[in-house]
């Protein structure tokens, strides 16, 4: 069976449906509490750590702290099979495991904001490995609310969307919000103030409704673990049939490079001489902007010229974006407009990053299905973050042979395979805009 690209019925309105559907507010703010964690786990904290004078190898070691984001797979099918205790029984199953997130979330942040990293890391990299598991745990059944609450998968793009400008804004704030604070009132109030942020998504999580699934009881617990966590994947690869591998390592490769280049994004910066609130301005502030006109072209592009066709232009732009901060590398430090040489090329990088994000989200939301919808989900976010991670853990290595323009040239090389294998799935596996789209759901 070929799966689909997003085709079908004509989409709701994007503007109007945050006035007509009960469902958007709510993703409004489960999408911003999930854009909060990640960023605290490594890439805000890599400033933190730069601060107190944490070497670049030990820092690029570090970004192996977000491995539960790659891993999340593993314990998904629980939360789509099991209740919360407690939660569940007044929540239901989805929104009660978004509470529970949220909390784990806040302890972990507070955990981080007591640490001293400059002389106890240890306490810091157990606390961040805490918030990489709750915040995995809290996309995860994000995720599956938004997947089980639209069905069939044609009409997900403009829940989809605002659940991703929710996550811009809580991205913007674990940025440059974060960073802002930090130099206003230091790292540990910084990250009390972020777990403080978990409140909104909380009424968020009551208010929203609750999808049809978890009307259902929830599951006996006679299946074993091994069939537990196989079953969701089974069922992704029948469904796929023999396009599958090719599918598969075209979503493990997508974001590779981005991965890997980003782990040395904010390093660069410190080591171009910026400070803490030049970096949130421009990284944050400009790129929250950068980033929704980069979401608004993937959902107006995807449409018109077909989901394989915006995969094959996002890696391509996604990976040629680097060479920006290559220039930046080599040149952002020069003269009087070092400031707009940092705005202009991290802009350029920020644009892409987020239209090759959105397009990806979209490709994988089509192909989960509602009864493995944080499994299936999880599964292929955790496949397309898995190699770029693994990789970025020798970043540091790498930059302390080559230096930071040969880094990000290199980065930039590394989306040419990826690049043609999108133009071999277009080209030869079939995949059509035209295929019927609930065939991806499985009904």
């Amino acid at each position: 069976m070929r799966p689909a690209a997003v085709a079908g019925p004509e989409p709701t309105p994007f503007w109007s449906a945050l006035f007509t559907d009960r469902r958007i507010a709510p993703a409004l703010g489960l999408g911003f509490t999930s854009g909060i964690p990640f960023l605290l786990v490594y890439a805000t904290q890599s400033a933190w750590l730069s601060d107190v004078g944490i070497s670049l190898a030990t820092i690029g070691l570090l970004s192996e702290l977000t491995l539960a984001y790659k891993f999340k797979f593993l314990w998904a099918p629980f939360l789509d099979r099991y209740d919360p205790p407690l939660l569940g029984r007044v929540l239901g199953r989805r929104r009660g495991w978004i509470v529970a997130a949220q909390f784990g979330v806040m302890a972990a942040l507070a955990g981080i904001a007591f640490g001293d990293p400059a002389h106890w890391l240890a306490w810091t990299i157990v606390f961040s490995l805490a918030l990489g598991f709750a915040g995995a745990t809290l996309d995860l059944v994000i995720d599956g609310w938004r997947i089980t609450s639209v069905r069939p998968p044609e009409k997900q793009a403009v829940l989809s969307s605002w659940t991703e400008i929710g996550w811009r804004v809580g991205n913007l704030a674990a940025g440059a919000g974060a960073l802002f604070l930090a130099d206003r009132i230091g790292w540990r109030g910084a990250y009390l103030c972020m777990g403080a942020l978990m409140l909104p998504g909380m009424v968020a999580a009551v208010l929203a409704p609750e999808p049809p699934s978890d009307r259902h009881p929830a599951q006996s617990a006679r299946a074993g673990l091994v069939e537990t966590v196989w079953a969701p994947i089974r069922e992704l690869l029948a469904r796929l049939g023999p396009t599958a591998p090719v599918i598969l390592l075209l979503v493990a490769g997508f974001r590779m490079p981005g991965y890997v280049a980003s782990a040395m994004a904010v390093p660069l910066f410190k080591h171009q001489g910026f400070s803490n609130t030049d970096i949130a301005t421009v990284t944050k502030l400009f790129g929250f902007w950068n980033a929704l006109g980069g979401t608004f072209l993937a959902g107006a592009l995807i449409p018109r010229i077909g989901m394989l066709p915006s995969l094959l232009i996002g890696t391509v732009a996604g990976s040629a974006s680097h060479l920006s901060l290559a220039y930046l590398a080599a040149h952002g430090g020069d003269g009087g407009a070092a400031f707009w040489t940092f705005a202009i090329t991290v802009g350029i990088d920020g644009f892409a990053y987020a239209f090759a994000s959105v397009v990806l989200i979209t490709y994988m939301s089509t192909l989960a299905s509602a009864e493995h919808a944080a499994s299936q989900f999880g599964l292929m976010t955790s496949l397309c973050a898995f190699p770029g991670s693994v990789l970025a853990g020798f970043s540091g290595f790498v930059i302390e042979r080559t230096g930071f323009t040969w880094f990000f040239v290199g980065t930039s090389l590394l989306g040419l395979p990826v690049a043609l294998l999108a133009f071999y799935v277009w080209a030869k596996v079939g995949i059509s805009d035209e295929t019927a789209p609930h065939a991806v759901a499985g009904h």
